[in-house]
């Protein structure tokens, strides 16, 4: 059976290009809205690493990165035992729209998961991207 391997989103921002691209590839600009705690060294290979509140800690290595268009990360996929060497790959593109941004996020590499855990992984991180982009929103539009 083929499963899904890609959970895309599509948003419109009022903010320009390069508060957007700092909200997405700086530790302060992510802590801001996609989790408590961030640090991350942008550069391709460069790690990174996200908390949120209820104990959930994620490493990432950074993977892509054309300033101020395109940022890509892999990192561990939900659900999954925390050695599986498994990740799925998240890019950001950002293209200038107006006096705004729209941001692009995909991410791929669901197609990997054994039948038990991919509809679980798929459903939560499309559920989490859209939520997760709202928060962006609204952190974007407060500041």
């Amino acid at each position: 059976m083929g499963f899904p391997d890609r959970v895309e989103r599509t948003v419109e921002l009022t903010a320009a290009p390069g508060k957007v691209w700092a909200a997405l590839t700086t530790a302060e600009g992510l802590a801001a809205w996609f989790g408590q705690e961030a640090a991350i060294e942008l550069r391709p290979g460069g790690p990174g690493r996200m908390s949120w509140e209820h104990g959930h800690t994620v490493d990432l290595r950074v993977e892509r990165v054309e300033e101020p268009s395109v940022f890509g990360f892999t990192w561990p996929v939900f659900g999954m035992p925390e050695d599986d060497p498994r990740r799925t790959y998240v890019e950001f593109t950002l293209e200038p729209a107006g006096s705004g941004t729209r941001l692009t996020v995909v991410e791929t590499g669901f197609a990997q998961l054994p039948d038990d855990h991919h509809r679980k992984a798929y459903d939560a991180h499309t559920e989490g991207w859209a939520s997760e982009l709202g928060e962006l929103v609204e952190h974007l539009d407060a500041a």
